[in-house]
């Protein structure tokens, strides 16, 4: 009987340490993906003003071309038209000065008057030949601004059709690699310049778990396998619940930290199985607050893994300014 007792006693106390054990560990697990989050959020904002930095200065540039073309459009009208004029003036100079050498023995007066009109058309000739050159100028200044301009225009362009060109085939990549999965619950789209892998939780978990199933296990590594070699990615892993509330002594005791402990799952998953790199990834939870469908709640129960391209070549090119 005291046998019996004593062993009773045990058992109560090692059932005791382990929900407080495993409570420390999701509370600094928890604490890790909130300073992770916050650096990312901090990240993610970054990179939208910087893009929508590069958008501004992109539709600037755009217009100054336009600009440019037309003014050197109107300053070449002006040259040709004051070029012309040059030559006429010119040549009633040139006539101007072979009737004052036929003539300049004819009378003091008639030289005189000749002479004068001589020396006026000699001057309007140089005033023209002043603005000639200035218009000169300013035209070459004009078309080696545009040049400019229309370059970084290219460049730009370049960059965007280059990301945009790896993007769609990152896109196709991972969409063969997980084409197996398609009917279960898994899909690959690209929007605005992401690739976003969304994954129900019926792939993925048993209801309320954080534990990965087997067959979204091999959907993650495979995921995985895929992203290890592209290193100038960001990849954030957000869960989503749905609006049925959780009501729990142990953890997780409610949505949000079921959304982040999926995500911090899925993670592990994937850190675990190939050799993508750590930096690259976050863990996020946002509860029930992101539906996809209000009205249906398996599709709201998810993991997005958000794949962000790098866009370092078109901040390095915004900075030239």
């Amino acid at each position: 009987m005291k046998i019996g007792i004593i062993a009773f006693i045990t058992l109560l106390l090692i059932s005791s340490c382990v929900p407080v054990k495993k409570y420390d560990e999701l509370v600094e697990k928890e604490k890790l993906c909130s300073e992770e989050l916050e650096k990312y959020k901090t990240s993610a904002l970054s990179n939208e003003a910087l893009m929508a930095d590069y958008k501004s200065k992109s539709e600037l540039l755009a217009g100054q071309v336009t600009q440019l073309k037309a003014d050197t459009s109107s300053l070449g009208n002006q040259y040709r038209t004051l070029k012309a004029k040059y030559d006429k003036l010119a040549k009633l100079n040139e006539d101007l000065e072979t009737n004052y050498n036929k003539l300049r023995l004819t009378g003091a007066k008639e030289s005189a008057d000749l002479n004068s009109e001589l020396i006026a058309k000699q001057r309007e000739l140089q005033d023209k030949e002043d603005k000639l050159l200035s218009l000169e100028k300013e035209l070459k200044t004009k078309s080696d601004l545009l040049a400019q301009r229309e370059q970084r225009v290219n460049e730009l362009e370049q960059i965007i059709s280059d990301q945009e060109k790896a993007t769609k085939a990152l896109k196709d990549k991972v969409a063969a690699a997980l084409k197996g999965f398609e009917n279960k619950g898994l899909t690959v789209v690209e929007k605005n310049g992401k690739i976003y892998v969304s994954l129900e939780a019926k792939l993925l978990f048993s209801s309320g778990s954080t534990l990965v199933e087997a067959e979204g296990k091999k959907a993650l590594i495979d995921l995985a396998r895929v992203l290890e070699t592209e290193k100038e990615l960001e990849i954030i892993v957000e869960g989503h619940t749905d609006t049925d509330k959780l009501n729990s002594q142990n953890h997780p005791k409610n949505n949000w930290e079921l959304s982040v402990l999926r995500a911090t799952s899925v993670i592990g998953i994937m850190t675990g199985n190939s050799n993508i790199n750590p930096r690259q990834l976050m863990a996020a939870g946002r509860s029930e607050f992101i539906p996809v469908d209000p009205n249906d709640k398996a599709k709201n129960r998810r993991i997005e893994i958000i794949i962000s391209p790098n866009l370092n070549a078109l901040f390095e090119l915004i900075s030239k300014d």
